[in-house]
């Protein structure tokens, strides 16, 4: 990638036994939205005295009796009782000026994405509280170290980055801008490990961790759309049933509002002065320009409102299996489909004669090869071949996607669409397109997390972690490439990238080092183990 995190300044380091702002201590929000409430609601719960406060007149006013509305349904749900209710909203309060924040211990700003708004913003609270106050932006996309940089304390600033609904959703970023004191960040740290939630310590780069990391998520998804390979069901059918993923990447996005998700990675894209691999989706900009935002707009890349049709994937009717197939080598990741095979009742021979340095695949009785995707189109192939995707778990997955060559033959389709059906598979038939649908996104989310913890953003626990719980991944992406190894997820990239010689799919360097690393050992292994076997023979 283009962009050195260095530039933006390194995650602090923690302070051992820092401490929480005290729960005696005002919290401040500025900006009453959707998270200014949510995390008002995260500090109030938390024991805080909350002051809300919006330059819009009579919206902090609102703010404080939606969130009593809230508190009731908690207690209506038994999650909260009456007590702790009546003592919650009694310490809640909207402000009418700023200046009625001044003697706030941690002021949390939840206001529109606009970098001098924001600045501002500071600017004059700066003049208002204390200088032991801590300041913090729950921005999601600007740079923490640029709104701080006008600030005459700008140590005392960090990013504490709640996500959606903050109250339900445990993640918060605590990102350090680059003048942030160590302190600070710790502080800020506590703070929210004190409010229940799980805080992740992250350099102020581009996206910070989740949404850097997550943009292939979206972006392939939206690349094999673009291609005309699979329809947005279908795509999200294979990245929930095979992939294991909570929601595919076009329910999200239409979860999360287009322009939004839009917004967020066109922000990335040129903040990483338009590196390939954060290229931003044309299909998606034509759908904000639509107006077809998702569900607020009742309309996004499917319809919503009353009596809208339920989006429905492509999955083949019925079809005989055959009575056997052979498996040729190891086919590593997909290794226990064999025995899956075998359940379902149909014999498999297993061949000796693997050939050394290829993949193994399953052969049908009409000789059509089925190979794992591995970053290839399927015409690549001197025969006729149909890839099958990854997934999660070939065991326990609830679907299989698969994308034929054009020389595969009708019959020999329908042999492969029988076979996994056998084994209790939807099968979804897509056109063949390098590198399929999960494949390729989960080789890319590991490469970025490979590259994000080569360049400090943030440790390879917080990465998975953040992954894990800010956007529900099944596993983080740095335990997914270990899963699939290192090796294979290169091969699958340089594969891609020889397909689309663009810099999109080019691996990190991160990764070949990787790789290169766990080949050195190997050999060194391997030399130590010959080097035993002629001592004791001797």
């Amino acid at each position: 990638m283009t962009a050195n995190v260095s530039d933006a300044g390194p995650a602090a380091e923690p302070e051992a036994g820092a401490e929480p702002v005290d729960r005696s201590r005002t919290v401040a929000v500025v900006g009453t939205g959707t998270m200014g409430q949510g995390i008002a609601q995260v500090a109030l719960v938390a024991g805080h005295p909350v002051r809300l406060y919006d330059s819009a007149p009579g919206r902090a006013e609102e703010a404080v009796t939606a969130l009593a509305a809230r508190l009731d349904r908690l207690v209506e749900k038994g999650r909260m009782d009456g007590a702790a209710r009546d003592g919650a909203v009694a310490r809640l309060h909207a402000a009418a000026d700023l200046a009625e924040l001044a003697d706030a211990a941690l002021v949390v700003e939840a206001i529109v994405e606009d970098l001098p708004v924001k600045q501002r913003l500071f600017a004059e609270l700066e003049k208002i509280v204390g200088d032991d106050t801590l300041l913090a932006t729950n921005t999601s996309s600007l740079s923490v170290t640029a709104i701080a940089g006008a600030l005459r304390l700008p140590g005392r600033f960090v990013g504490l980055h709640f996500f959606n609904p903050a109250p339900l959703l445990p993640l918060v970023e605590v990102v350090s801008g680059f003048a942030t004191d160590p302190s600070a960040a710790t502080r800020a740290y506590a703070t929210a490990k004190s409010w229940g939630k799980t805080p992740v310590r992250c350099a102020d780069t581009p996206g910070f961790i989740v949404n850097r990391i997550a943009r292939p998520f979206y972006a392939e998804a939206l690349r094999v759309y673009e291609e005309g390979a699979a329809d947005p069901a279908t795509i999200d059918a294979a990245l929930r049933e095979c992939g294991g993923f909570r929601m595919g990447p076009f329910e999200l996005t239409d979860l999360i509002g287009q322009d939004v998700n839009e917004a967020v990675t066109r922000s990335v894209w040129e903040s990483f002065y338009q590196d390939p691999k954060f290229t931003p989706s044309l299909a998606q900009r034509r759908l904000v320009e639509s107006a077809r935002l998702g569900r607020k707009s009742g309309h996004g890349w499917f319809p919503y409102g009353e009596g809208a049709p339920a989006p429905e994937p492509h999955t083949a009717p019925p079809a005989e299996p055959p009575a056997s197939v052979t498996v040729q080598g190891d086919l590593y990741q997909a290794r226990d489909l064999a025995q899956v095979i075998e359940e379902a009742g149909v014999a498999v021979d297993f061949a000796d004669d693997a050939v050394p340095g290829y993949p193994g695949w399953i052969e049908l009785p009409s000789g059509t090869r089925l190979f794992l995707a591995d970053g290839t189109a399927a015409d690549d192939a001197e025969m006729p071949v149909i890839h099958f995707d990854l997934a999660l778990d070939f065991r326990a997955c609830e679907r299989i996607v698969l994308a034929p060559s054009s020389t595969v033959e009708e019959d020999a389709l329908r042999e492969a669409i029988g076979l996994f059906q056998a084994a209790g598979k939807k099968v979804s038939v897509i056109r063949d397109v390098p590198g399929m649908i999960v494949a390729r996104t989960v080789t890319m989310l590991a490469d970025f997390a490979y590259d994000a913890a080569a360049r400090a953003v943030a440790d390879a626990d917080d990465l998975d972690t953040a992954m894990r719980l800010g956007v529900n991944y099944p596993r983080g992406p740095l335990a997914w490439g270990e899963a699939l190894g290192a090796g294979w997820v290169l091969e699958t990239l340089s594969n891609l990238h020889e397909e689309y010689p663009t810099g999109r799919y080019a691996p990190s360097q991160a990764l070949r080092r990787r790789v290169a690393a766990e080949q050195a050992t190997a050999a060194q292994a391997e030399a130590e183990q010959a080097t035993a076997g002629e001592g004791s023979a001797s």
